[in-house]
């Protein structure tokens, strides 16, 4: 039998049309249920939906028979199966992942997001309250304001969340005690205003037994405030985004026909109409709004949160990435930031390392530098940091290899927000928000000079290139990269040796050899090589470089195909049965730590431009390979 709505067929059965057009009018409100472990956050999003009439029969039969087999309620329903639906998360009776549920009322349309109580799923957390305008804070009735209520409540005010909702869960197993519930509001309220939340709105419920969800309950007589429902019926939006100067992001370029070319977007604050001057960012480009095209035809006007393609009156270099924005009230743009990084990856941050940065349609390469600080949002101190790990917040400056539009989070959260990618796994680390650009970004500009890079090159009768040897200490780099560069002197080209060891008594003495100064090692070099071959000089470095993300870095600061990678591919048994430097013996014996192959990683290149084997070649025969693939160098 096929499954019926559970919403009474009065509501649609005069005139659907008109009840359609309601609905489609409703305004939509994105909240999210947070708080501590089995504080009762899933339970309670299954009795909005259960009392909301959000389910169909078929539904609250499979949960009447769920309830039975695996809740934990006793012979009644237990309305927390309605949203966890992993398997395991019905197994240990905990929320893991972020679960979204749309419901509504006469009133309003809301999605609302079932966030992990647990520490270890804080990222998921913030996944959840990224998009939402108000939290919903739960705290057991039994147990008061924990360590993870102040987690999430800190992390609901550093996303922007302007409305909060103090939920005291479960007072049916404190039976109703007024006393119990306004202590725990008052513990709260010194917290919030400790964190700078300004106000917040508190109620008793029982998302168990229905208290106070959907109507008030004669079991608190005391309290005078809303339901739950009432409130997020009532509350107004965090924001007026259209009365906010324009800002779209542009996503693609839609050219349908020779005769088209627009710009596609979500606008993410203010209104645009036809004529309206607008300057394109981050070149700095005017002109004026011919059309304004949405999916049903052309607009006169559009405001934020609508999707619309614009097309304008002048030819202009326009792409994804960019920002189109008022004319006389543009978005900053800068490479450099202070922000605040939720970090969410496994494995901790490494500064200096190069990871893609999203904000809004951008995408760039960015590094974070050591964090200024960590923030311990249990007591709120700001402690000593050299990297963040999991779930860890802190402050850090950022840098970026492009400029990027950008405006303050707490003004805007599209052009504000960012996460960071790492750029092996693919996986998203970090979340964070743009706090301002750096003075230093804006006082510090490319000189330009008569001489260019390309009359360097000329004169020099050659192209530029990066020969980047990598390999194992001892595997023969720095033997190998001297040969080819006098085979390349003997013919005339002009060339220049970093190496490994020479960089480190001067350029980067102050680095040791843990994985952070590594990176920086590598960073500093990679750009040195690159101001040479602006001189129009074959750089050749020799550098154990162990980390693949890190000779991507290089690779990417280089133009076209100037960068070649160079695998020294020799085994370590081998490496380290030369041992000409003694270093093997060394960190065997426990005198050198962080050593490459012995107690630090080193990743071969998956895809080199030239392999030499010196197990089967000789020095020379190498060096012999590696000037054949290079020429000819013009």
């Amino acid at each position: 039998m096929a499954a019926q709505s559970y919403t009474p067929a009065a509501l649609i059965g005069e005139d659907i049309e008109a009840y359609l057009e309601t609905h489609r009018t409703k305004t939509m409100l994105r909240f999210i249920t947070c708080g501590s472990v089995d504080d009762g956050k899933s339970t309670l999003i299954g009795r909005l939906l259960y009392d909301s009439r959000a389910i169909f029969a078929d539904q609250l039969a499979a949960l009447e028979s769920d309830s039975r087999r695996i809740g934990t309620q006793g012979q009644e329903i237990d309305f927390a199966l309605l949203v966890d639906g992993l398997a395991a998360e019905r197994e240990q009776g905990i929320t893991i992942d972020v679960a979204y549920r749309f419901f509504s009322t006469e009133r309003r349309k809301f999605i609302v997001a079932d966030c992990p109580g647990h520490e270890q799923y804080t990222r998921n957390m913030v996944t959840g309250a990224s998009t939402a305008e108000l939290a919903v804070i739960l705290v057991d009735a039994r147990k008061g304001v924990l360590m993870q209520t102040r987690r999430h409540s800190y992390l609901c005010h550093l996303l922007g969340i302007r409305h909060i909702v103090l939920a005291v869960n479960k007072m049916d197993l404190v039976g109703y005690d007024q006393a119990a519930y306004d202590a725990i509001v008052e513990d709260f309220r010194h917290f919030a205003a400790s964190i700078g939340i300004a106000g917040f709105t508190a109620m008793p419920i029982s998302g168990f037994r229905g208290d106070n969800i959907v109507a008030r309950s004669r079991e608190t007589p005391w309290y005078r405030g809303p339901s739950l429902i009432a409130h997020l019926e009532a509350v107004e939006s965090t924001a007026d985004e259209a009365a906010r100067p324009l800002r779209m992001p542009v996503q693609w370029v839609n050219r349908p026909n020779l005769d088209f070319r627009g710009f596609a977007g979500l606008i993410a604050a203010g209104t645009v109409a036809v004529g309206d001057a607008v300057r394109i960012l981050p070149g700095g480009r005017t002109s004026k709004v011919r059309e304004v095209v949405a999916f049903d035809g052309p607009l006169e006007r559009a405001a934020a949160g609508q999707a619309v393609t614009l097309t304008l009156a002048d030819e202009i270099d326009c792409s994804r990435g960019d920002v189109i924005a008022a004319a006389a009230d543009p978005p900053q743009v800068a490479d450099q930031f202070e922000a605040t990084i939720v970090w969410l990856g496994d494995e901790e941050l490494r500064p200096g390392r190069g990871y893609w940065l999203k904000l809004a349609t951008q995408t760039v390469t960015a590094t974070v530098q050591h964090p200024k600080y960590r923030i311990d949002v249990n007591t709120l101190d700001h402690l000593a940091a050299k990297t963040l790990a999991l779930n860890e917040i802190g402050v850090a400056e950022v840098f970026a290899d492009k400029p990027l539009v950008f405006e303050p989070y707490a003004r805007n959260k599209p052009l504000g927000g960012f996460i960071l990618i790492d750029k092996e796994s693919n996986a998203t680390v970090a979340a964070g928000m743009l706090h301002f650009s750096l003075r230093r970004s804006q006082n510090v500009h490319w000189q330009p000079s008569d001489i260019t890079r390309a009359d360097h090159a000329a004169m020099k009768n050659q192209t530029p290139r990066v020969l980047w040897f990598t390999g194992l200490s001892g595997s023969g780099k720095s033997t190998i990269a001297n040969a080819v560069e006098k085979r390349l002197a003997l013919m005339n080209r002009h060339t220049f040796l970093l190496d490994g060891d020479n960089v480190r008594h001067g350029l980067n003495k102050d680095l040791g050899f843990t994985e952070a100064d590594r990176i920086e090692n590598i960073r500093r070099v990679g750009e040195v090589a690159k101001l040479m071959t602006d001189a129009g000089l074959i750089v050749l470095t020799a550098f154990i470089s162990p980390f693949r993300a890190e000779r991507q870095m290089v690779r990417e600061m280089m133009a076209g195909c100037e960068f070649v990678e160079i695998h020294v591919d020799t085994p370590l048994e081998v490496a380290e049965a030369r041992d000409a430097k003694g270093l093997y013996r060394k960190a065997r014996a426990g005198q050198l730590s962080n050593f490459t192959g012995i107690d630090s990683p080193y990743e071969p290149p998956e895809n080199p431009d030239i392999v030499v084997n010196t197990v089967e070649m000789s020095v020379e025969e190498a060096a012999e390979h590696i000037v054949r693939h290079i020429l000819p160098l013009k």
